[in-house]
C-alpha cells in the first residue's frame, strides 16, 4: 500500500493501475484495514459514495461494486472472489489471511523500541526500505486515506532523521546522506534535510554539492510558491559554501575570485540572500559618510484577468533586462517574490530614485508595448547602521 497498491498471491499480482475499477480498489483496501471486523453495509456506502449523488437504490449499487471487486480477485482463482471478501451478517469482511502488510510492517519498525543503538538503527534502516512511497497514493483524496497517510508520511520523515543521526554518529556519511535524499525526492520542501545534506557534503568536501542542494531547495520554494528558504536554511548554506579554505591564497588568487569574469552591462543582479547583505554593507556605509540611499520595490500585476505562471515569468525576465540597463553598473537588484523586485540605489535622493524608477517603467512599457500589465514601484529610504 506504501507507493501504490498491489495484493499478491502464489507469485500473481494485482495493481491498482486500472483507472476502471477505482471503487473497486477502495473498497479493497479499506476492508483489507479493517480486516478484523465486519464493515456494515452502510458505511462501505458512505465510503463509497459520500455525497456523490448515485442510484436510487445504494444497495444495489453496493451489490454491483461488490461483484465487481470480486470479480477482480478471480484473476488469481474462481473461487478467490468470494473467499476473499464474505459476506457477513449486515456488512462485508476480509475473509483470508493476510501475511503481511507493507503499512503495518513499516509502523511496527518504526515504533519498535530497543536500548540497544545498533538494533534500533537496524530497525529504522528496515522500516526506511518498506516505504516506497506514500499510502495509497492512487486513493489519496479518499476522506478515511487522507489521516492515515499523514500520519505514515511523518513517521517516514522523523523515523529518517533519527536512522541519519545513527549513522552519521557511526561515521557512516554517505549512507545517511541517501537517506537525506530519499528524504527530500518524498518531502522536496524539506530544509530540515536539506541542511543536513549541505552540512554532510561540505564536510566531505562537495561544496558545489551543497551548492546544489541549496539552488535546488530555493528554485522549488521560489517557482511553487513565491518564498525563499529560511534564514536558517541560508545560515547553513553559507557555512556550508564559504566556509574558509583549509589552504593558504595567495594574493593572485583573492584578486582572481573578486574579478567578474562574465560581466553584463547594467546594474548588479543577485540573488535575495546577497542583496541583503549589500543592503547591510550599505547602510553601515551611510553611518560614515551621511549619503542616503533608497530601496524600491517594483510590483508586476495584471491589468485585467490574472496572468498564469508562465506569462509572469516571461514578463518578470522582460522586466529585469529593462531593470537592469537603466541603473547605474553600481547598483544592484533582485527578484525577491514571484512577481516582485527589490532594487538598491546608494548615493541618490528621493526624487532621483523618482526619476529612476519612471525611467525603467518607461522603457517597459516602450520595448513591450503589448503587454497588458500594471507595474509600479514603492520607495523607502534605507536607514544607517547604528553602532550602539
Amino acid at each position: 500500500m506504501l507507493g501504490g497498491f498491489a495484493l499478491r498471491l502464489n507469485g500473481q499480482e494485482l495493481l491498482d493501475t486500472d483507472t476502471r475499477s477505482k471503487k473497486a480498489w477502495i473498497l479493497l483496501a479499506y476492508l483489507i484495514c479493517q480486516r478484523e471486523n465486519t464493515v456494515p453495509q452502510k458505511k462501505l456506502i458512505d465510503l463509497l459514495w459520500g455525497e456523490e449523488p448515485n442510484s436510487v437504490n445504494p444497495e444495489n449499487a453496493l451489490r454491483i461494486t461488490m461483484h465487481r471487486t470480486r470479480a477482480l480477485l478471480e484473476q488469481f482463482s474462481p473461487a478467490a472472489g468470494r473467499s476473499m471478501i464474505q459476506r457477513r451478517r449486515g456488512g462485508y469482511q476480509w475473509g483470508v489471511p493476510v501475511e503481511e502488510v507493507d503499512a503495518e510492517a513499516f509502523e511496527r519498525l518504526c515504533r519498535q523500541k530497543t536500548e540497544d543503538p545498533q538494533q534500533r538503527l537496524d530497525n529504522l534502516l528496515k522500516a526506511l526500505d518498506i516505504y516506497k512511497g506514500d499510502f495509497l497514493p492512487r486513493q489519496s483524496a479518499e476522506v478515511w486515506v487522507i489521516p492515515i497517510s499523514t500520519y505514515l508520511h511523518n513517521l517516514y520523515l522523523s523515523s529518517a532523521r533519527e536512522a541519519v543521526d545513527l549513522l552519521s554518529a557511526q561515521g557512516r556519511t554517505k549512507e545517511a546522506m541517501e537517506i537525506c535524499r530519499r528524504a527530500i525526492r518524498l518531502e522536496p520542501y524539506s530544509e530540515t534535510f536539506c541542511q543536513i545534506l549541505m552540512q554532510m557534503l561540505a564536510g566531505s568536501g562537495d561544496r558545489k554539492g551543497a551548492a546544489e542542494v541549496f539552488e535546488t531547495l530555493n528554485k522549488r520554494l521560489f517557482d511553487d510558491f513565491g518564498i525563499t528558504p529560511s534564514e536558517e536554511t541560508r545560515a547553513v548554506y553559507r557555512a556550508a559554501v564559504y566556509a574558509p579554505e583549509d589552504r593558504l591564497l595567495s594574493m593572485d588568487d583573492v584578486m582572481s575570485n573578486l574579478s567578474e569574469s562574465d560581466a553584463q552591462p547594467g546594474a548588479l543582479q543577485c540573488d535575495y540572500d546577497y542583496f541583503r547583505i549589500l543592503c547591510f554593507a550599505a547602510s553601515r556605509t551611510m553611518s560614515r559618510s551621511g549619503e542616503a540611499a533608497h530601496v524600491v520595490l517594483v510590483n508586476l500585476a495584471a491589468a485585467e484577468k490574472a496572468f498564469p505562471r508562465s506569462s509572469v515569468d516571461r514578463i518578470m525576465g522582460q522586466l529585469s533586462q529593462q531593470i537592469r540597463l537603466n541603473l547605474r553598473r553600481g547598483d544592484a537588484f533582485c527578484q525577491c517574490t514571484v512577481s516582485q523586485f527589490a532594487i538598491l540605489l546608494p548615493g541618490t535622493s528621493y526624487e532621483d530614485t523618482q526619476k529612476i524608477c519612471d525611467r525603467i517603467l518607461k522603457a517597459f512599457h516602450r520595448a513591450y508595448p503589448y503587454i497588458n500589465a500594471n507595474v509600479s514601484y514603492l520607495i523607502r529610504p534605507l536607514a544607517a547602521d547604528s553602532e550602539e
